[in-house]
């Protein structure tokens, strides 16, 4: 095997570990939590784009909180391990930004102008009644909203 495909393989099995530990594993629930937090932020910048309301600095402070929904489920990944490893918290928190994602991604679509089959909003009330969570008053649960705005 040549240098480089080694240098692969290497790093395929860091990313790998890095993954087990910090996540307890990669599940088809990270997967999706994944893709959706990636199409949340393209629909977010494409909003913003059609709107002409596209700021770096909104940008970056949109991507650091991107980060933090995956440092909280580490977080919540390591609670779990410590309370007998049965990934109770960590699929819970993930339940809850899948939710936020998806009402997220609805939102954009609202913003440019994209009809939405209702049957989004049905997952996204099943996503909350899994994670425990329950929009009330017509308040939404959107950790993405700036302090003070709804």
């Amino acid at each position: 095997m040549d240098e480089k495909g080694q240098i692969v393989i290497a790093v395929s099995a860091a990313v790998g570990a890095a993954v087990w530990y910090l996540f307890g594993g990669w599940t088809i629930m990270l997967q999706a939590l994944l893709i959706l937090v990636f199409v949340d932020w393209v629909t977010g910048w494409a909003a913003a784009w059609i709107h002409g309301e596209l700021r770096s600095m909104k940008g970056f402070i949109g991507v650091a909180k991107k980060i933090s929904i995956f440092i909280f489920v580490t977080v919540a990944h390591i609670i779990d391990a410590v309370l007998g490893d049965m990934h109770y918290l960590r699929d819970t928190v993930v339940f809850f930004y899948l939710a936020n994602e998806l009402l997220s991604i609805i939102e954009n679509a609202g913003k440019m102008g994209v009809p939405m089959p209702p049957i989004f909003k049905d997952a996204v009330a099943l996503l909350e009644s899994k994670s425990g969570t329950k929009q009330e008053n017509g308040g939404n649960n959107d950790v993405n909203d700036e302090p003070g705005e709804k």
